[in-house]
């Protein structure tokens, strides 16, 4: 089974990135926290996460298999939605057909939809599993339509051609129908109107002139697999150099730079390429390259093997990256599918933009480190920052919004404590003591929900919001902690309280992660920002 058969078997849903705000919050530069990762929130803003085809207002909508965006005219959403075999768009708040019937035509025994090769007006034409997408200066939607072989174009008029390829499976250069190709799974179009093709199972790079003429820029892999006794299986490769000598392994997503240069996820191999068509050479942007015995490849082993670890590009790991795209900064954002996560790469460093940091898969909405993704496939991004995500394995789609600070806040010289979208205010400052953000008690436990009591002799102080019950003791950092029919727990603090102007300091976040809000500290703007860690949870 193929890399991406498997991917298919498991898609099912979407997810957006995008900012929260409109305007001039929309183009403010998002906050890191200490860690250098980007503060954002993730909620759901379309799909009820059923497996369907229902059309009308976004949190209502449903989709099969949704894995490739694009963005349009006034930030319109195109998806593909994969197991639908058609394009859906996604504006003011609702979601309908592009492209493809309105409602399947064609059924399986299953009474799963069923697609084919049919062009014309855009409402009547098929498609069948379509996966990438990329909108042109023209106003023309370009369509990886995978399972028929074939790229398609759905002119801004509204009628669907087939640029290239007819349905049949191959690996032949030619014009239009000519064409052959292998469920190709990654497309990008230049303003000259040039059209990139990750030739997925033929492991290639394609292009195709504005005529229609296509032809294989790299070299095809003669790598045979024996995965099982007796059965043996094509598979790609691995080279860098030359890029008629280069070699890729499952090439998927695409991405033009600024120059005219293709970024590749080479999704086999678990790692990011560049085609650089100045130097007529290919490199390995980021991932890393475990060599053993001549070979990144395990015997028996259709792919390299993945992992996840953040850090310098050479020494990151990635497992089975797929969509990519670049901000406009030129940073290159990642939908690592198999790690769960959104990545990104600059300056020669890898982060993780959102999603757990263990890889779980899963669907929770929070802060970005406690966010939850299933195998995101795809990602788009906006000219003021606005991120879109494809996570196949939810049936949803979702927003990561990033943080903006209050627009009326006002910036002390100390250390500005912030809940949500809205500033605390303290009459006397918060400091930070042994490394840690001390705040007073009284204060920060109103804003925070708690009823407050201090011992008449001040050594003690007791905490009590809902069913949750924490005592603090003045000098010490032992604690105890209780829920309603829960026995006291023994923790201890990170600091010890203490008392200073006639006033209790606490330590900031041992209280605010006892309510289970995260808390993050923001060194260019000198403030720890306190959220809510879940927000919903499916």
């Amino acid at each position: 089974m193929t890399l991406l058969h498997k991917t298919f078997l498991s898609l099912s849903a979407i997810i957006i990135i995008f900012s929260s705000s409109i305007g001039s919050a929309a183009n403010a530069a998002p906050l890191y926290n200490d860690k250098g990762n980007m503060i954002a929130t993730v909620s759901r803003i379309a799909g009820n996460g059923m497996y369907g085809e229902q059309e009308g207002p976004a949190l209502n909508s449903s989709f099969r298999q949704p894995t490739g965006l694009a963005i349009g005219e006034k930030n319109q959403l195109f998806v593909s939605d994969t197991g639908n075999h058609r394009i859906f768009k996604l504006s003011n708040g609702n979601t309908n057909t592009y492209a493809g019937p309105s409602s399947s035509l064609l059924v399986d025994t299953g009474g799963q939809p069923i697609g084919t090769l049919l062009n014309g007006n855009k409402l009547n034409a098929m498609f069948q599993s379509p996966a990438a997408l990329a909108y042109s200066t023209d106003k023309s939607l370009y369509v990886a339509d995978t399972a028929n072989n074939a790229i398609r174009k759905i002119s801004f008029t509204g009628e669907v051609t087939t640029v290239a390829g007819n349905g049949r499976i191959g690996a032949t250069d030619g014009k239009g129908k000519e064409a052959l190709f292998n469920h190709p799974q990654g497309i990008a179009v230049t303003k000259e109107g040039l059209i990139y093709v990750s030739d997925t199972l033929n492991h290639t790079i394609r292009k195709i002139m504005p005529d229609g003429t296509t032809t294989t820029l790299t070299a095809a892999s003669k790598r045979v697999v024996e995965i099982h006794p007796g059965f043996v299986s094509p598979a790609g490769d691995y080279k860098n150099g030359s890029i008629q000598q280069a070699l890729f392994n499952e090439p998927t997503g695409l991405a033009l730079d600024e120059k005219g240069n293709l970024y590749v996820s080479d999704s086999g191999n678990q790692l990011i390429r560049y085609i650089d068509f100045s130097t007529n050479n290919v490199t390995t942007v980021a991932g890393q390259l475990h060599v053993k015995d001549n070979s990144i490849y395990d015997k028996h082993e259709l792919y390299a093997s993945g992992g996840y670890t953040d850090g310098s590009s050479q020494m990151a790991a990635f497992h089975t990256p797929r969509g990519i795209v670049l901000d406009k900064t030129g940073g290159l954002l990642v939908a690592d599918s198999l790690n769960n996560v959104i990545r990104y790469i600059k300056n020669g460093n890898v982060t993780t933009v959102s999603g757990s940091q263990t890889g779980e898969s899963g669907d929770q909405d929070g802060p970005e480190r406690v966010a939850l993704f299933n195998s995101p496939q795809d990602v788009a991004i906006t000219s003021e920052g606005i991120i879109y995500v494809a996570d196949t394995g939810n049936n949803i789609i979702k927003k990561i919004s990033p943080y903006t600070l209050p627009t009326n806040m006002n910036k002390t010289s100390g250390i500005n404590i912030v809940l949500e979208d809205k500033q605390i205010k303290f009459d006397t400052s918060p400091e930070i003591k042994s490394g840690r953000i001390m705040v007073p008690l009284r204060q920060i436990a109103e804003a925070l929900g708690f009823n407050t009591t201090i011992s008449s002799d001040g050594k003690y102080i007791h905490l009590e919001k809902g069913n949750r019950s924490i005592q603090l003791f003045l000098n010490s950092k032992k604690v105890l902690t209780s829920e309603t029919s829960n026995t006291l727990q023994n923790k201890e603090l990170d600091a010890a309280p203490y008392m200073k102007n006639s006033r209790t300091y606490v330590s900031l976040r041992f209280v605010a992660e006892e309510l289970g809000i995260d808390v993050q500290w923001v060194p260019t703007a000198g403030a720890a920002i306190l959220r809510n860690n879940i927000t919903n949870e499916y």
